[in-house]
């Protein structure tokens, strides 16, 4: 189905559940206000205000219905946020009128409320503004929508939970509701975590609660279920008895770039493996929800993160790329990893013995994250074409989204000789003229119609931390130590030896390229 489908489809699914109730006997939903705080901020600026732009545009926030309040400590006016903003909305040069006009429609919607994020004066200044927002569009009290997407560090997260929870809830229940969305990372170990996940939870009940992973988000995360449990092809071969080992990637070829302070106190597990590449992990080794409900899924993506092993530090490799501890920012005798290979085990009945192997690097030689799934040798191999390289299934998620097969096939020619190729799906040559929506947008889509399906549960998050943080103290406490690798090759020597003791095998003389348009 193309994307003019798709938004058809989306669009009218959402005017039909929550703009228009003529002919249902359920009470009337009231306007949506879509409150950001932090709105001077980068994270603001660059994803929340441009995914929220992109629904406008496509009409799946209607200006009858929707208004945007910015919501931070910074003292501007609603003009000075707004062309803030606008440049990073559309091209500052070669904008079309229409682009334009467009911008400036949904600019209008935004108005702006300085506040501190612990005080009630502030707070009590938004609840006023949306209330007048709320009483000009005829909502009913209690019927009205709103939407905190709390676009901050994690730090202030308890005092401004504590202020919305106090001062700008819906003052009734009349089928209206109040959601937050809170941005990882959730907490630096399984103990602050679940203080976090405790404060939080004492103010707002678990379907309330939005926790983002933007990339439970991307378009062929997003497919995973569907290639798994839709193709009949797959049900036999995604187990053990098939696969050798899993592979789930996430290169960067540049550093920390300006942010070195803030990532120093992370590290590369924490700011990627321990949530992005472990929600992609459930994915692919859940077994089949008994439906799509959100629960029914994040119950079989909780199943697979019980059964991790302690992971192991012979099967662990950290690197740091030298230059790291350059920036101002970071201290000069840093242990932060920016480079990680952890090899996880699933102790169940379809993945025993598989290795699944998380890597997630910066500074490195290629820009790409991916899922290389490595299927077993062919027993009884008449063709000697072993060392050519196994079959694999890869499913590129960024960039250039695509996936392939790679399998052996005869060379034409009178020879009876074999080479790899692939069976492939490229979106960009497939489906060219339809413009795959950012993450964000799907997911603030999702918030605002009540489906958790790609959003992380608490038990979940704790879970995920109960696997690294065991790991991450020996870290923090000097214990392992990363292994210095230059900017712009693979990572550490040691990281390949890991792959290939861990069954990987490398495919020689082949490489994937992109089919042009």
């Amino acid at each position: 189905m193309g994307s003019g489908s798709w938004s058809i489809e989306k669009r009218s699914n959402l005017r039909s559940e929550s703009f228009s109730r003529e002919n249902e006997n359920v009470p009337e939903i009231g306007c949506l206000s879509i409150i950001v705080l932090g709105a001077s901020g980068d994270l603001a600026k660059k994803k929340t205000f441009p995914a929220l732009f992109n629904l406008y545009r496509q009409g799946f926030l209607q200006p009858s219905e929707v208004y945007i309040f910015g919501y931070a400590r910074t003292k501007i006016s609603d003009d000075e946020l707004r062309n803030r903003i606008r440049g990073y909305l559309i091209p500052t040069k070669g904008a079309s009128s229409e682009q334009s006009e467009s911008v400036s429609k949904f600019l209008q919607l935004i108005k702006y409320v300085c506040g501190s994020y612990d005080g009630e004066e502030g707070f009590q200044l938004l609840d006023k503004e949306i209330s007048e927002h709320e009483i000009s569009r005829n909502s009913v009290e209690g019927s009205s929508r709103r939407l905190f997407y709390l676009a901050l560090p994690p730090s202030v997260y308890p005092p401004v939970c504590k202020m919305i929870k106090h001062c700008c809830m819906n003052k009734s229940d009349l089928g209206g509701w109040t959601r937050i969305v809170v941005e990882k990372p959730f907490g630096k170990d399984l103990d602050s975590s679940e203080k976090l996940s405790t404060q939080i939870g004492e103010l707002f009940e678990e379907p309330q609660i939005y926790r983002i992973d933007h990339y439970l988000g991307k378009e062929l995360v997003q497919n995973l279920l569907v290639l798994r449990f839709a193709n009949r092809f797959f049900l036999p071969l995604w187990n053990r008895d098939n696969i050798d080992n899993v592979q789930i990637v996430f290169r960067e070829d540049f550093g920390t770039d300006g942010r070195g302070g803030y990532f120093d106190e992370y590290g590369i597990i924490r700011d990627i493996i321990q949530n992005h590449l472990m929600q992609v992990l459930c994915l692919v080794a859940m077994e089949k929800p008994v439906s799509l409900k959100p629960e029914h899924i994040r119950d079989e993506k909780v199943k697979v993160l019980q059964s991790v092993l302690p992971i192991e530090d012979k099967e662990v490799v950290l690197g740091q790329y030298e230059g790291y501890t350059d920036d101002p920012t970071v201290p000069d005798h840093s242990n932060t990893p920016t480079f990680a290979t952890v090899v996880l085990r699933i102790h169940n009945e379809r993945w025993e013995g598989v290795p699944f192997i998380l890597k997630a690097g910066k500074a490195l030689n290629s820009r790409k994250a991916e899922i290389r799934v490595q299927f077993k040798d062919v027993p009884g191999d008449i063709f000697k074409c072993k060392k050519q390289g196994r079959n694999e299934f890869v499913i590129r998620l960024q960039p250039l989204e695509a996936m392939y097969m790679k399998l052996t096939v005869k060379q034409p020619g009178l020879e009876m000789s074999t080479v790899q190729s692939e069976l492939d799906l490229s979106y960009g040559q497939r489906y060219q003229g339809i413009t795959i929506p950012e993450a964000y947008e799907r997911l603030i889509l999702d918030t605002i119609r009540g489906d958790q399906q790609h959003f992380v549960r608490r038990d979940e998050l704790k879970a995920a931390w109960e696997i690294f943080t065991p790991l991450l103290h020996r870290i923090d406490n000097g214990e392992m130590k990363p292994i210095p690798y230059k900017p712009g090759s693979r990572g550490p020597a040691e990281a390949d030896e890991l792959l290939e003791k861990s069954g990987y095998v490398q495919t020689r003389g082949y490489i994937w390229i992109p089919p042009t348009l």
